[in-house]
């Protein structure tokens, strides 16, 4: 059985340096509106999320205020350096009613293609085991290369996956593990991985690979034509 609807947490203190841009890369424009908008209404018109939490960059100027959507509350947290700091500040600055055992979501505010489907898929499979997260297997060939960018060997790509988000935990595990983290000084690519150092095993669910992270301005175009037939 699926857990209640549960609270997403979207990390977006992130400055995206390598877009170039005036802004953050969240609040670009797509489609007429902000990034972040695309990927909030989505996760909002999920019947299986229940609220967002968007963990804010100390000085963002462009968070547009939204407070609602689809019904559903939208809070913000004030983040901190790395994405481990913000996602701790975004789970801790959750209601009251959530609990310590509950499962919550954390996605990535740079991520508006995300299918419905894949979250549902996701929430599902998830609730049954410690958690886990939406990736696909790796499917192109892997080169190890030097530093002057020659290829050295190729890899295998046996049991070797790509990560997306979102990713989910119990609300209260996941804040240990990025806690215990941020202790040792540890850097972390995710919330996965935070948990694999805990000593956790995150199940990897299989979702589209279209479910892409806009980091470029040729993936800003992408997504723009993604979501006209993502759903």
């Amino acid at each position: 059985m699926s857990p209640a609807p549960l609270w997403c947490v979207l990390p977006a203190a992130g400055r995206g340096a390598r877009m170039g841009a005036d802004r953050p890369k969240q609040y670009l424009s797509l489609g007429g509106k902000p990034l972040i908008a695309h990927t909030l209404e989505r996760l909002a018109a999920h019947p299986c999320i229940a609220g967002l939490m968007v963990v804010l960059g100390a000085q963002d100027a462009f968070w547009p205020g939204i407070d609602t959507l689809h019904g559903k509350p939208v809070r913000t947290a004030l983040g901190g350096a790395e994405r481990s700091d913000s996602v701790r500040a975004g789970l801790e600055a959750l209601p009251p009613e959530v609990g310590e055992a509950d499962f919550v979501l954390v996605h990535d505010a740079a991520r508006p293609c995300v299918r419905a489907a894949d979250i549902a898929r996701l929430i599902e499979r998830a609730a049954q085991v410690d958690g886990g997260l939406l990736g696909a297997p790796l499917r192109d060939t892997l080169k190890r290369a030097s530093e002057g960018d020659l290829s050295l060997a190729t890899e295998p790509r046996d049991q070797r996956w790509r990560a997306f988000t979102p990713q989910m935990f119990r609300r209260g595990e996941l804040v240990a593990a990025l806690r215990a983290v941020s202790r040792d000084s540890r850097a972390v690519s995710d919330e996965a991985m935070a948990m694999e150092l805990a000593g956790f095993r995150p199940l990897l669910v299989e979702g589209a690979e279209d479910n892409i992270k806009v980091t470029t301005a040729a993936d800003l175009a992408l997504a723009e034509f993604l979501l006209t037939r993502t759903a």
